[in-house]
């Protein structure tokens, strides 16, 4: 089950990454979140870890529902455009993301003896921290920017929890009140791009 939720959590931040229109973006990103939450309860099911259980809920219900209807909330209120067509050709990143994703598992080769759990487990978490960083990289409009940023919490999250088999309660609140503050960040960007137009 973890190994498919891990694979899932993959494939939906590469389909996001060849996403052209905003709401689909929004949607692949409420998709990876929800992934994200379930296999945060798998594990702290495995482990009977209380606080991980929470985490997974209260990721479920913040990151895949609340942040993905907020940021449509917002893209409507500030009529951002629904067209978000990618700054790197189809057939360029085509051939990036394999670059990535072997190059990622070459990279964490050398850490595999120091992981408790599965490595290719933190090879899956950084390719995928590197993917959200393209994400942000070859959009020029702000809401795929920030849908990058966000997935890029989502791939320190998947690291921690399958790299030490469940992270401490200081490290979630710490993740989940940075969360916070980039939705403060969020609508400051909004409100400049609405004055720009």
């Amino acid at each position: 089950m973890v190994d498919f939720l891990i694979g899932l959590f993959l494939a939906t931040l590469i389909t996001a990454l060849f996403t052209s229109r905003l709401y689909r973006l929004l949607f692949w990103y409420s998709l990876n979140s929800l992934t994200l939450g379930l296999l945060a309860l798998v594990i702290g099911a495995r482990l009977d870890d209380r606080a991980m259980l929470m985490t997974g809920g209260v990721t479920i219900a913040l990151k895949a529902l609340a942040i993905p209807y907020v940021l449509k909330v917002l893209s409507r209120r500030f009529g951002l455009s629904r067209q978000t067509p990618p700054g790197i050709k189809t057939q360029y990143a085509i051939m990036l993301v394999p670059a990535i994703l072997v190059f990622t598992f070459y990279l964490a080769e050398p850490i595999s003896h120091m992981v408790q759990g599965n490595a290719n487990y933190v090879a899956i978490s950084i390719s995928s921290l590197f993917l959200s960083l393209l994400l942000m990289i070859e959009h020029r409009n702000v809401a795929p920017k920030i849908v990058g940023f966000l997935s890029m919490e989502n791939a320190l999250f998947l690291l921690g929890t399958t790299a030490t088999r469940g992270m401490p309660m200081l490290v979630e609140l710490g993740i989940f009140f940075d969360l916070l503050m980039a939705i403060v960040v969020i609508n400051l960007l909004l409100y400049r791009e609405e004055a720009e137009l």
